[in-house]
């Protein structure tokens, strides 16, 4: 291990904004995050596989009444996340270290008013199928995780990968389902307030055109 990724692994280790193995919110956080670690009852939102949060960090400055979360496996990643929020004086911000699989085991049932999806690995060969984010095992658990009319977004430069993440949504009965291939020059372009990640940022300079849904769980 580099000193670099040492260093930003005593950051998580220390942080309070970072929840992963051997601190004691780990084990007890499902079903609390509102009371154990935000104390507040403002609504929960999600971003997947956030890498360095650029998502979390911007969606938390706009929306200072709203908490969210930052989940991804890399701690070496999360650690920049943490210390941008921590740079920037965020309360309503916390990054979760574990796998997407096991976001059952963190969040209970309704938890979640929002989760999103940006620019996931879009596991482009078949066998990959089933660890794209948007794989139907994937579906269930934020269909459960969501509350009664949850929204659930999807930003990607991938249109194969889009377009499968459309046809399955559109299968799994999520409702009010909205897309574009183009969401810079879309009605929809107001939704994602201008954050850029920074493969969204390279993507788009190159002549990309970014790819994006959102849906919502409907009634429960």
């Amino acid at each position: 291990m580099t000193r670099r990724k040492t260093h930003r692994f005593l950051h998580n280790a220390g942080s309070a904004n970072v929840i992963e193995v051997g601190k004691p919110l780990y084990k007890t956080i499902r079903g609390r995050w509102r009371q154990d670690y935000f104390g507040n009852d403002n609504p929960i939102v999600l971003e997947l596989a956030c890498g360095k949060g650029e998502y979390t960090i911007g969606l938390a400055q706009a929306f200072p009444d709203t908490n969210f979360i930052g989940v991804d496996i890399k701690g070496d990643r999360i650690a920049r996340g943490s210390k941008a929020a921590q740079n920037l004086g965020l309360t309503n911000v916390a990054f979760l270290r574990t796998d997407i699989n096991f976001l059952t085991e963190f969040f209970q049932p309704a938890e979640v008013n929002e989760i999103w999806i940006t620019f996931p690995d879009p596991q482009p060969r078949p066998r990959q199928e089933k660890h794209r984010l948007t794989h139907p095992r994937f579906l269930t658990i934020y269909k459960t995780l969501l509350a009664q009319n949850g929204t659930l977004h999807l930003k990607t430069d991938n249109p194969e990968l889009f377009a499968y993440s459309v046809e399955r949504i559109e299968e799994f009965g999520f409702v009010n389902l909205q897309f574009t291939y183009d969401l810079y020059n879309s009605q929809l372009n107001t939704i994602h307030l201008g954050i850029k990640t920074k493969y969204e940022e390279l993507f788009y300079n190159k002549g990309f055109t970014i790819n994006y849904l959102q849906c919502k769980t409907g009634a429960i």
